[in-house]
């Protein structure tokens, strides 16, 4: 073994995160040397990614790679979700659909990762960073700084029959589910979230977009339904169909572990239940679309401990500290603020920050992390069952839009999220919104369990269309910081219109009596009280 090498910035993982934050770096602080090692060789089969607000805003406005997204990868035209009969035959174009008719404001994108990791690679390496693939990192020993001052982190690189030993300042470890600082500190926690997934790229599908009658094509404005991350909805599950680019598509199952079947991770068991399903056969071709490789999970989401500790410089990034569910696409939006927080410590210590304000700062990072993480889970947590009723989750899905662009995504377009004083007010309040959100999943439940009682769940589900994003009339105030005041009532009004929806349903069912509802103040939505 040849003598230690050093460097600022130790980045473990060559993936999406790794390559995402290390060009981060080489932007915001270029003084800063970068080293990134990646243990494959070249580019492997990835599920795709299929970003949303967050990270759309986060890859153009903070990376820099709007032109280059736009010329290589493909635009997304937003979230779009069919509903079937109980019989799972109906036909694409008689599906009731909750879609787009344009291509949507704020930019997002439909992502080949491994195309998209190959050319980061090359950016990465013209802008400085040291690449090195084929290195294995291991023997991690992790030096916790004192009040003297930082230590430094050491670790063994294997590339071929060379092993070389290195020293860093910083290390960010985003080398996925397999993360060596997670194993070393024992960070990994179990999740109450019990969902599976399988998924495959197939490639000589059908173009969604040359199917059924003209008026079919016409009521979209013949926008590309294609870019779209496609979801079909049934009870306890969800299929998507997510474009990669290259005529290839990818295709997987996302539902409740107890409904997945381990037959499903062959190619044939996997084909057959798909088969299963009418409008997504006949996308795959009746079965002449070939499926070129298949992978999967039986339990998704994790949860850690500590998602980075600035003050002893050791960081953990993307799928290397947690994750929830694919649904909403939530996987990049983490990695974009995970990433502003990790490179704004690193920014503030290289500066000479005290050790004292950067372990404030990183606790109020930490912490929000694991807020958004557990505001994340309550999305999914028990609500599969929703998923298969048009009417259900459409309710759902305009709360949840809403509530992502009014308490997520603006203060992350304004920068918000990096203001201590901002953050340490919003954990104040982090309790009453978590509250929040369960009582909501609850009314959704409630609901449900009406609707099936009444045999009601399916009634919508044919021969409807609808994209109007009911509870988001503020689109125009995210782009500049907002007054709590204003903030708070737009949350009241969201709430009050999604229990007025959800009223109104039961109405319909006869549950509960026909009459207007007063407006409740904020305060009652925060209470362990039912909403209906």
């Amino acid at each position: 073994m040849e003598a230690v090498r050093t460097v600022d910035v130790a980045v473990l993982g060559g993936g999406l995160a790794g390559n995402l934050i290390a060009r981060q770096l080489r932007r915001q602080v270029p003084g800063l040397s970068v080293a990134l090692f990646e243990k494959s060789t070249e580019g492997s089969f990835k599920v795709g990614e299929s970003s949303v607000e967050i990270a759309g805003n986060y890859l153009t406005r903070r990376l820099g790679l709007t032109s280059y997204l736009y010329q290589h990868q493909l635009p997304k035209n937003g979230l779009r979700f069919f509903f079937d009969t109980p019989e799972k035959n109906a036909e694409l174009y008689d599906m009731t659909e909750l879609g787009s008719r344009h291509l949507l404001r704020l930019p997002s994108f439909q992502l080949d990762r491994a195309r998209l990791e190959t050319d980061l690679l090359r950016m990465n390496r013209d802008a400085g960073v040291e690449v090195h693939l084929g290195a294995k990192a291991h023997d991690l020993a992790l030096s916790p700084g004192t009040e003297a001052g930082p230590g430094q982190h050491e670790f063994t690189v294997t590339e071929g029959e060379q092993q070389t030993r290195w020293r860093c300042k910083w290390l960010i470890d985003a080398s996925g589910r397999a993360s060596l600082v997670a194993r070393d500190q024992e960070l990994r926690v179990p999740t109450d979230l019990p969902i599976s997934a399988v998924w495959g790229r197939f490639r000589g599908y059908a173009d969604m977009d040359d199917m059924g009658p003209p008026e079919w094509r016409g009521r979209v404005q013949n926008t590309a339904r294609f870019l779209s991350t496609n979801h079909f909805c049934y009870p306890g599950y969800w299929i998507w169909f997510i474009p990669l680019g290259q005529e290839v598509m990818s295709v997987g199952w996302v539902g409740e572990k107890a409904q997945f079947s381990d037959a499903w991770r062959k190619p044939e068991g996997f084909l057959e239940f798909l088969k299963g399903h009418k409008a997504v056969w006949d996308l795959l071709r009746g079965g002449e679309a070939e499926l070129v490789d298949i992978l999967s999970y039986k339990q998704l989401a994790y949860g850690t401990k500590r998602f980075f500790r600035g003050e002893d410089r050791w960081f953990l990034l993307g799928e290397a500290a947690a994750f929830t569910d694919p649904f909403y696409s939530p996987g990049s939006d983490f990695i974009s603020i995970e990433s502003d927080y990790i490179v704004d410590l690193i920014a503030r210590d290289a500066a000479g920050e005290s050790r004292a304000d950067l372990r404030e700062r990183s606790d109020a990072y930490d912490e929000f992390m694991q807020f958004r993480f557990a505001a994340t889970v309550l999305l999914y947590r028990d609500l599969y069952s929703v998923l298969g009723s048009y009417e259900l989750l459409k309710l759902k899905w305009d709360f949840d839009i809403a509530c992502y662009y009014n308490l997520w995504a603006a203060p992350f377009f304004t920068d918000q999220h990096l203001d201590l004083k901002y953050l340490k007010s919003e954990l104040r309040r982090k309790e009453f919104v978590l509250q929040g959100l369960e009582n909501f999943a609850r009314f959704f439940k409630q609901i449900e369990g009406e609707m099936h009682a009444r045999g009601g769940y399916y009634r919508k589900n044919l021969g409807q269309y609808c994209y109007q994003l009911d509870l988001v009339d503020f689109m125009d105030d995210m782009f500049a910081p907002r007054p709590r005041r204003q903030v708070m009532r737009t949350t009241e009004a969201i709430f009050n219109g999604t229990r007025d929806r959800g009223l109104a349903i039961l109405q319909e069912l006869g549950v509960v009596p026909t009459r207007e509802a007063p407006a409740l103040p904020l305060y009652e939505f925060m209470l362990q009280e039912p909403l209906a």
